[in-house]
C-alpha cells in the first residue's frame, strides 16, 4: 500500500515534489478510500492532470524507476551500465533524490535513495516503530575511501557480501539474490508495480503489446476469464475473448511454429464469428492491454501506474476501469492506481484530494500540487467545470 513518494532534481522537477495518497479524517468515506493496517486513510486513485509538456509523465517516472531499481537493478543491468536517471538540465546538481513510504505485510517502511547515473550516493531503509522510524540499513558512498559505508540493523545480509554491492545496483536487489528474507519480500512488493512508463516516457501502444498480454492471460485462466467478462460488458460488441493456439508454417524454411492468438467472439443469434484481435478496434485492443496491467494488481495487490489513461479509450471506459478499483470483490487487497489523463471528465468521478495538478513555468521547471491542498475549494464544487474554466490553474496557456 503506497502512502506517498517524494523526489527532487529528476527530469523536469528540480525542487522537491511530494505525491501523497494519504487522506485526512475530513475526506468523506467512499469506496475509493480505505484504511491501511497502521490506521492511515489512503486513496485508491490519484489522477494527474495538466497541459501537454507540463511534466505529467515525469511525475510517474519516480515510481517506475524505483520499482525497477529496488527489484531488478542487480539482475537486469551489467556492472558497467549507467543508472537510468536524469537530473534537471538547469538544476546545477548531479544527484537525483527519491523517498517512498509504503506498507507491506503489516510493516510501514520508508526507503530513501540519492543517486546519479554513475553510482548510488545514499540508500537506506527504515521501519516505522510507534511514531518513529528505525533504520534497517544505511549505505553511503565515501569519496575519501572510494567505498561504501554500510550499516545494518536486523537486515540479515552478510557483511562480506554486502561490501561487494555494485555502484549501479540496489542493496535490496543484491541481498535478494542471497535469499535475505526482508530483501526478497521488498523485491516482491516493488515487482507488483504495473506500468506503461519507462525512462523515455510512455510505452506507446503497439501490436506486440497485444501478443505480450496474450501470453500473460494464456497462462492465467482466472484472470483471462475476468478480462473476457470485463471487455464483453464495455459495449464493445464482444460476446467473449478467447485465446487459441495455432500452428504457422514459415515460408521458405517450412518450419512449423505454434502461437497463441487472441480472438474476439461475436455472436448474432445462433451465428458466431471469431475475429483475430488485430482486426478489433484500437480501443478494444487498448483496453485488453490495459487490463493486463490492472487485473494482476487487483488480484494480488499492487500499484498501477498508467500514462495517458485515455489513450484510445472513451471517457466512459476510463470510469469503468476505475470502477474495478472501487469494487471490493474485484479489489480485495486495495490495489491503487495513479494515472495521467487528458479526458477531464474523470474529475466528475473523483474528490479534490484525488486530483494532482501539474504545471511547468516558462523556464522549464515543473511543479505538482494536490487539488485538495488548495484553499477555498469546496467539496461540493463542480471540479470539472471549474478546472475547465481555469480556476485551479494547470491548463494550457493558448
Amino acid at each position: 500500500m503506497l502512502h506517498e513518494y517524494r523526489f527532487k532534481n529528476f527530469f523536469s522537477f528540480a525542487e522537491q515534489t511530494e505525491v501523497s495518497f494519504e487522506l485526512n479524517r475530513q475526506v468523506p468515506a467512499s469506496d475509493l478510500v480505505f484504511e491501511s493496517p497502521d490506521g492511515t486513510r489512503l486513496s485508491k486513485v490519484l489522477a494527474a492532470i495538466g497541459p501537454n509538456a507540463s511534466g505529467k509523465t515525469n511525475v510517474l517516472k519516480p515510481l517506475a524507476f524505483l520499482s525497477w531499481f529496488v527489484a531488478h537493478s542487480f539482475t537486469s543491468s551489467k556492472p558497467e551500465d549507467e543508472i537510468p536517471v536524469q537530473a534537471h538540465f538547469f538544476s546545477g546538481a548531479a544527484d537525483s533524490e527519491f523517498e517512498i513510504e509504503f506498507e507491506d505485510r503489516g510493516q510501514h517502511y520508508r526507503y530513501s535513495l540519492i543517486t546519479n547515473p554513475e553510482r548510488v550516493v545514499h540508500e537506506s531503509l527504515h521501519l516505522k516503530t510507534s511514531k518513529f522510524f528505525s533504520f534497517i540499513f544505511r549505505r553511503d558512498w565515501s569519496e575519501s575511501d572510494s567505498a561504501y559505508n554500510i550499516r545494518q540493523q536486523k537486515f540479515g545480509f552478510a557483511a562480506r557480501e554486502a561490501e561487494k554491492v555494485r555502484p549501479n545496483a540496489s542493496l535490496i536487489a543484491t541481498a535478494a539474490q542471497y535469499n535475505v528474507p526482508c530483501a526478497r519480500e521488498l523485491v516482491s512488493y516493488f515487482s507488483r508495480f504495473y506500468t506503461n512508463v519507462n525512462y523515455s516516457g510512455r510505452d506507446h501502444f503497439k501490436t506486440s503489446d497485444v501478443f505480450e498480454a496474450t501470453e500473460f492471460f494464456h497462462g492465467r485462466p482466472a484472470l483471462r476469464a475476468q478480462m473476457s467478462d470485463i471487455l464483453s460488458h464495455l459495449d464493445l460488441g464482444l460476446a467473449e475473448v478467447i485465446i487459441e493456439s495455432h500452428k504457422f508454417v514459415e515460408k521458405g524454411s517450412g518450419k512449423s511454429e505454434e502461437a497463441n492468438i487472441p480472438l474476439g467472439v461475436h455472436r448474432k443469434g445462433k451465428q458466431e464469428q471469431k475475429l483475430p484481435f488485430w482486426y478489433e478496434s484500437s480501443g478494444t485492443q487498448a483496453a485488453y492491454v490495459l487490463l493486463e496491467k490492472i487485473l494482476p494488481a487487483l488480484e494480488y495487490g499492487g500499484i498501477v501506474i498508467i500514462d495517458e489513461m485515455e489513450s484510445d479509450l472513451h471517457p466512459d471506459m476510463i470510469t469503468a476501469m476505475l470502477d474495478l478499483f472501487i469494487d471490493r470483490e474485484r479489489n480485495p487487497h486495495n490495489a491503487q492506481i495513479i494515472f495521467t489523463c487528458h479526458a477531464h471528465e474523470v474529475l466528475n468521478d473523483l474528490q479534490k484530494d484525488q486530483v494532482l495538478l501539474i504545471e511547468k513555468d516558462t523556464d522549464g521547471f515543473s511543479e505538482a500540487w494536490r487539488l485538495g491542498d488548495m484553499k477555498g475549494i469546496r467539496r461540493d464544487d463542480n471540479l470539472y467545470a471549474k478546472y475547465r474554466a481555469g480556476a485551479y490553474g494547470a491548463v494550457p496557456d493558448l
